[in-house]
C-alpha cells in the first residue's frame, strides 16, 4: 500500500500551490521516509562551479595531472557511465527493498555492456564516416584547385588551339571549376549575335521606360505595332515569374542581391526581341548566368544560348519543329533503352509530359543547383544533342523504378525528379548513352526527320491542289 500513498504525494507536490510548513522535516517528507533517505538539509546554496568540481575530484576526471580536454568530452572512448544507467541498472536496491537475485544482476550488468560496446560501435562508425567525408571534400578541393589552375595557366590563353584537344574534353567531362565557369562558357558559347555592352545598356533604358509606361499608362501613347506591344507586355510578366526563380537561394526574391539584376536582364531581352519577349522558364536560364558572370556578359551569354536552334524553337513554341525533335529524342531511346520505351509506350508516356520543362530550363529547374551546372558545362561543349542525352541518362538510372509505375506515378516523378540526386552516377549513365542510330548521328537523325516532314507537307499540299 505504499506505492499509491508515494503517488498522491506526487501529485500534490507538483500541482499544490507552495506554503510554508513549520512542522518538522521528518513529517513533511513521507516520500523521503519510503525509500530509507533523509531529507536534504536547509543551507546555503552552492556554487555550480563548485559542484562541477567536487564531482569532477570525486570522479577522478580532472586534476592538476589529469586535465579534461575537447577530445575527451566528445564522449569519443565512452569511458564514463551515465548516471541514469547506472540507477536503474547497476546500483544495488534502497536498503528497504529485496535485494537483486545474483542471476538478474548478472543479467543488467550485461545488457548494460552490451548498450555501451553498441554506443561505442555505432560512435566509431560515424566517426570513420565523418573522417572519410572530410578526406572526399579535401580531395575534391584539391583537384578542383589543380583543375582550375590548369584552365587558367594553360587552356584559357591558348583557347582557340586546345578547346577541342582531347585533354581539354576529358578536363571538361569532369566539371569545370566555378572560379572559371563563367570564362569558358562565354567562349564556349560565342557572341554571333555581335552584342555588346552598349546595346545591353539600350534595351534596359527601353525596358525602364516601358516599365513606367506600363506604371503610369498615358492616354497621348502612340499606337505601336500589336505584335511588339503584345510581345514587350510580357515586361509585366517577369514581376510574377522571378519570385519562383530558385525560391531556395532567396536572393532573386524582392528585395535580394540579385533581384534587380535578374529583372533588367529579362527586360532588356525582351526589349532586344520582341518577337520573342519572355516565356516562362527564361528566368532560370538567366539566374544561372548571373551567378557565374558580369551583368552585361550574362545578357550577352543569354541572348546567343536562346538564340541556337533548339531553344528557339522551344520558346517560340514552334510545334512543328518541336515534335520533329520529339520524334528525333525517341529514336535514341528506343535504340538505348527498348524495354523502358515499349513501357512508355504501353502507358502513352510521351516525350512532351517531361522534356518541355527539362528543356525550357536547361535542367536548372529540374536538377540541384550544382549538378545542373555540371550538365550546362558539357552543353556548352556538345551543344543541343547533350540535352538529350541526358534526358536518356535520366531515364536510364531510373529504369528500374519506372518500369513498375504507371502512366501517373511516372508522370509525377520526372516532372519532380528527387532532390538528392547522384551526381556521379547520373554522369557514368549518361556515359553509357549511345548517340548513334543505324550509324547515325543526332544532327543526322534530326535533318532526316525534318526533311521528311517538309516532304510529307508538300505532297499532302499538292494533293489538296490536285
Amino acid at each position: 500500500m505504499a506505492a499509491p500513498s508515494l503517488v498522491l504525494f506526487i501529485d500534490r507536490s507538483l500541482f499544490a500551490r507552495r506554503v510554508k510548513d513549520n512542522r518538522p522535516a521528518e513529517q513533511r517528507d513521507p516520500g523521503w521516509k519510503l525509500f530509507g533517505k533523509v531529507p536534504p538539509r536547509e543551507g546555503p546554496i552552492k556554487d555550480p562551479k563548485k559542484i562541477q568540481k567536487e564531482y569532477e575530484t570525486k570522479s577522478g576526471r580532472a586534476g592538476p595531472g589529469n586535465p579534461t580536454s575537447p577530445r575527451q568530452s566528445v564522449r569519443k572512448n565512452l569511458d564514463f557511465e551515465p548516471l541514469s544507467t547506472t540507477a536503474l541498472i547497476l546500483e544495488d536496491r534502497p536498503a528497504n527493498l529485496p535485494a537483486k537475485p545474483a542471476e538478474e544482476a548478472q543479467k543488467h550488468r550485461q545488457q548494460y555492456e552490451e548498450m555501451v560496446a553498441q554506443a561505442k560501435k555505432r560512435e566509431l562508425k560515424e566517426a570513420q564516416k565523418r573522417r572519410k567525408q572530410l578526406e572526399d571534400r579535401c580531395r575534391l578541393e584539391e583537384s578542383i584547385g589543380s583543375a582550375a589552375q590548369t584552365w587558367i595557366q594553360d587552356i584559357l590563353p591558348n583557347w582557340s588551339a586546345m578547346c577541342t584537344s582531347r585533354r581539354v574534353r576529358d578536363l571538361w567531362w569532369q566539371g569545370i571549376p566555378p572560379s572559371v565557369r563563367g570564362r569558358v562558357w562565354s567562349l564556349a558559347v560565342g557572341n554571333e549575335l555581335n552584342i555588346t555592352h552598349e546595346l545591353y545598356n539600350i534595351c534596359l533604358s527601353r525596358a525602364k521606360e516601358k516599365w513606367k509606361t506600363t506604371a503610369a499608362p498615358s492616354a497621348e501613347t502612340e499606337p505601336e505595332d500589336s505584335g511588339s506591344l503584345d510581345r514587350e507586355s510580357s515586361l509585366e510578366l517577369i514581376k510574377l515569374d522571378i519570385s519562383r526563380t530558385f525560391p531556395q537561394l532567396c536572393i532573386f526574391q524582392q528585395g535580394g542581391p540579385y533581384h534587380d539584376v535578374l529583372h533588367s536582364i529579362l527586360g532588356a531581352y525582351t526589349c532586344y526581341r520582341p518577337d520573342v519577349g519572355y516565356v516562362q522558364g527564361m528566368s532560370f536560364i538567366a539566374a544561372v548566368l548571373i551567378l557565374n558572370l558580369d551583368t552585361a556578359d550574362a545578357f550577352i551569354a543569354f541572348a546567343n544560348l536562346l538564340n541556337k536552334p533548339c531553344q528557339m524553337a522551344f520558346f517560340r513554341v514552334d510545334h512543328s519543329l518541336m515534335l520533329t525533335y520529339f520524334a528525333a529524342f525517341e529514336v535514341f531511346f528506343e535504340e538505348n533503352l527498348p524495354k523502358l520505351f515499349a513501357h512508355f509506350k504501353r502507358n502513352n508516356l510521351t516525350p512532351d509530359i517531361y522534356l518541355i520543362d527539362w528543356i525550357f530550363t536547361l535542367y536548372s529547374k529540374s536538377l540541384p543547383l550544382d549538378l545542373a551546372c555540371r550538365v550546362w558545362d558539357v552543353f556548352c561543349r556538345d551543344g543541343e544533342e547533350f540535352l538529350f542525352r541526358t534526358a536518356l541518362g535520366l531515364l536510364r538510372l531510373y529504369q528500374d523504378v519506372l518500369t513498375c509505375m504507371d502512366f501517373i506515378h511516372m508522370a509525377q516523378f520526372l516532372t519532380r525528379l528527387p532532390d538528392l540526386l547522384p551526381a556521379e552516377q547520373l554522369f557514368q549513365h549518361i556515359a553509357a548513352v549511345h548517340m548513334s542510330s543505324r550509324n547515325r548521328k543526332w544532327a543526322q537523325v534530326l535533318q532526316a526527320l525534318t526533311e521528311q516532314k517538309r516532304s510529307g507537307a508538300r505532297q499532302s499540299g499538292a494533293e489538296a491542289l490536285s
